[in-house]
């Protein structure tokens, strides 16, 4: 009976931790990438304004990127300076919120509304957990674009354009992001 005891005790506390680690989407916000595939994403436009649409698919550019165990990973070994967007431009004033586990090589940008951030641990003047799970959140408001991670602030750009995709560009290192979503903009 004891054993039994000790059995059904462990077995709710690792329920309740995996509950703890389950994502809930917050009121308000919608996703940006569902986990399971690249739907709502496009290869970066080209001149004539077309990407190539990746609904659908579980990678582009020859798996630099793959959807993975529910992330979006920007594998390494796959080499190349490659751009995916948002197939819809966002505009207007907004939060976009998203977890990220960068390796220690990790230089890879988000580029959106004209402003450029660079995910690097090795910045001075931003504090990423390499190989942990950290927070990033991008707030755009009356024409500035305010990054934080991990709760800090990671700098603020004046935004040089009004509306257009958001754009994940895999320059160097490895990078996986989930839980990736956004306020509808109300």
């Amino acid at each position: 009976m004891r054993l039994l005891s000790c059995v059904l005790l462990l077995g709710v506390s690792c329920a309740a931790v995996l509950a703890a680690d389950e994502f809930k989407l917050e009121p308000g916000y919608k996703l940006l990438f569902n986990g399971k595939n690249l739907d709502g994403w496009q290869t970066k436009a080209a001149k004539d304004g077309k990407g190539e649409k990746l609904d659908g698919k579980t990678e582009a550019y020859g798996k630099r990127y793959v959807v993975k165990d529910g992330e979006l990973v920007i594998d390494p070994a796959v080499k190349g300076d490659r751009y995916i967007e948002t197939a819809t431009p966002l505009s207007g004033d907004f939060t976009i919120r998203f977890d990220f586990k960068p390796d220690d090589k990790c230089n890879n940008d988000l580029l959106f509304m004209g402003t450029k951030f660079d995910i690097n641990p090795t910045a001075k003047n931003l504090k990423i957990k390499v190989g942990e799970w950290n927070k990033m959140e991008i707030v755009a408001k009356g024409g500035n674009v305010a990054y934080s991670i991990n709760g800090e602030s990671a700098g603020t750009k004046k935004a040089t354009a009004d509306k257009g995709p958001f754009i994940l560009r895999a320059e160097f290192g490895g990078i996986a992001i989930k839980n990736f979503r956004m306020t509808d903009g109300k």
